[in-house]
């Protein structure tokens, strides 16, 4: 897993040639699809831009629609420093114009960032990306902390509390005042804090990131039952406010424990969705499939699994869903959140 000099996790690039050793078929190639999640950017030294995007959207996969999500990916370098993400947006919303032209409806929706602590503030940044893309949807500025890792595990971590503090809560304000969605993303020991948000601010549309991103790094290592217990809880209690739902996947991160990179060969869809359902299987029972929708978390989880195989277990996990429940766990709960109109 790996290291570096400041004694965070490492996300590892993808290996294609070892990701082509498992190639499966296909499952049920008409269903149609809505990535709720996935981003462009050029970290690393391993660009995942327009053209890696298209090469995953031809895996088979009838993928009719994306949603892109912030990464710090291409900020303005110029100006006043809150307006700078404004940059990400005026450049996701140039691919999408490329997509468009290639009969992709890449980034149907555009979530930014904007610094919630600058609380009535905001405004001013959330009116910018609106103006940049007519497909900017929402704001996701991280609170990810976790006390075990006072460092953080892969980025620095957020300030403690961050998401209750008076700032970021009047920041929470204008997003919902403007009629945008907020993106959670946090880990699963901070889930206390959003049923308290979500309770505070009933007319804000809160998506929850990557099942609540459940740590499986360090102490969260062991006892996965406990662990996995009280993630249930938490998840109850998130599931009794009406305007959360939560975006099923992410599980490639580092930071949730993920190894399949370490094998000699890629995970087949069926490894997957065994693994997966302790975690999906809830969400659906809690939420349904009306308040949960599907996720790629490409670039970041494609070293741990394709495209097609990612979607190939979402597939087999949801098989014995009904039609219309299937329809909007994969496509309608997103088209709807984010409002996104078929073409």
């Amino acid at each position: 897993m790996g290291l570096d000099v400041t004694g965070r996790y490492r996300y590892p690039p993808p290996d294609p040639t070892w990701l082509a050793l498992c190639d499966e078929a296909v499952l049920e190639p008409e269903l149609q699809i809505v990535d709720a999640h996935h981003h462009l950017w050029t970290e690393g030294g391993h660009p995942y831009l327009l053209d890696a995007l298209t090469d995953d959207l031809a895996s088979g996969h009838d993928v009719v629609a994306t949603v892109f999500v912030e990464a710090h990916y291409s900020y303005r370098t110029a100006g006043p420093e809150a307006l700078r993400p404004v940059g990400e947006t005026d450049r996701v919303e140039a691919i999408r114009a490329d997509a468009r032209a290639r009969g992709l409806d890449v980034a149907a929706a555009i979530v930014g960032f904007a610094d919630l602590t600058r609380g009535e503030a905001v405004a001013e940044v959330l009116d910018a990306h609106a103006a940049a893309s007519p497909a900017f949807r929402g704001v996701r500025h991280s609170v990810s902390r976790d006390e075990a890792f006072p460092d953080g595990i892969v980025l620095r971590p957020a300030p403690a509390g961050l998401l209750n503090s008076p700032a970021y809560r009047a920041g929470l304000r204008e997003v919902a005042r403007g009629g945008l969605s907020y993106d959670a993303m946090l880990y699963h020991v901070q889930l206390d804090e959003l049923v308290e948000t979500a309770r505070a601010l009933p007319d804000l549309p809160i998506i929850l990131n990557h099942f609540g991103c459940v740590l499986g790094v360090g102490p969260h290592a062991t006892d996965r039952d406990e662990l996995l217990a009280r993630w249930r809880a938490d998840m109850r209690r998130l599931a009794d406010c009406p305007n959360v739902t939560v975006k099923l996947g992410g599980l490639g991160m580092i930071v949730c424990g993920a190894q399949w990179h370490l094998a000699d060969r890629p995970p087949s869809s069926r490894a997957l969705a065994e693994a997966w359902r302790p975690l999906f299987d809830p969400c659906i029972d809690l939420f349904g499939p009306e308040r949960c929708m599907v996720e790629s978390n490409f670039p970041v989880d494609k070293a741990m699994w394709s495209y097609r195989t990612l979607w190939n277990a979402f597939k087999l996990l949801s098989i014995d869903l009904s039609v219309d429940e299937r329809a909007a766990l994969f496509e309608a709960t997103a088209r709807r959140v984010y409002r996104i109109a078929a073409q």
